[in-house]
């Protein structure tokens, strides 16, 4: 025989109570663990606008230095020019000279064009992440669909949890 002292079996109230209790707790933490997903996502979605707005900057910068430097390489095919008139008397090695400048003043150009290529690259990343946002809104938002219809569900359960309540005509609606 064992010392174990054993008491009066729970009743089936307090049997309901604490199963209304753990579904009540399970609701509470599955409601908490969708107000984190929420929020995280809310600040996904400002982080990604922030990063957005410096990505559509840098892509005007880019621009910026990509008009700078075709006004350069213009400038230095003027100075090529005037070099090669400066040069009509004198020897072979201002002509490397010359050519070399030119050559500098033609990739200078080819930079340009492709820094101007890198904007507009840049500029439809942006683009790209301004709809990328707008998906985000659209889980945002199907995300609060969702947790409204966990709401209802949470209440069918309860129901499902008391079967009695289900009956027509019961006072233990």
């Amino acid at each position: 025989m064992s010392d174990q002292k054993t008491g009066p079996a729970p009743g089936p109230r307090m049997a309901a109570a604490a199963r209304i209790t753990g579904v009540g707790i399970l609701l509470v933490g599955v409601g908490l663990a969708f107000i984190g997903m929420g929020l995280f996502m809310f600040n996904m979605g400002r982080d990604m606008s922030t990063m957005t707005k410096a990505v559509t900057q840098m892509g005007l910068d880019v621009s910026t230095m990509a008009e700078d430097m075709t006004f350069m390489a213009g400038r230095m095919d003027v100075m090529a020019e005037s070099m090669v008139e400066g040069q009509a008397g004198m020897s072979s090695d201002f002509e490397r000279v010359r050519v070399g400048m030119e050559t500098m003043g033609a990739d200078v150009r080819n930079m340009s064009e492709n820094m101007n290529d890198l904007a507009l690259n840049i500029r439809g990343m942006a683009g790209n992440m301004g709809t990328m946002n707008d998906s985000m809104s659209q889980m945002n938002q199907s995300m609060a669909t969702m947790t409204g219809t966990m709401g209802r569900m949470s209440v069918d359960i309860n129901r499902f949890t008391r079967p009695e309540s289900l009956m027509p005509m019961s006072p233990f609606r």
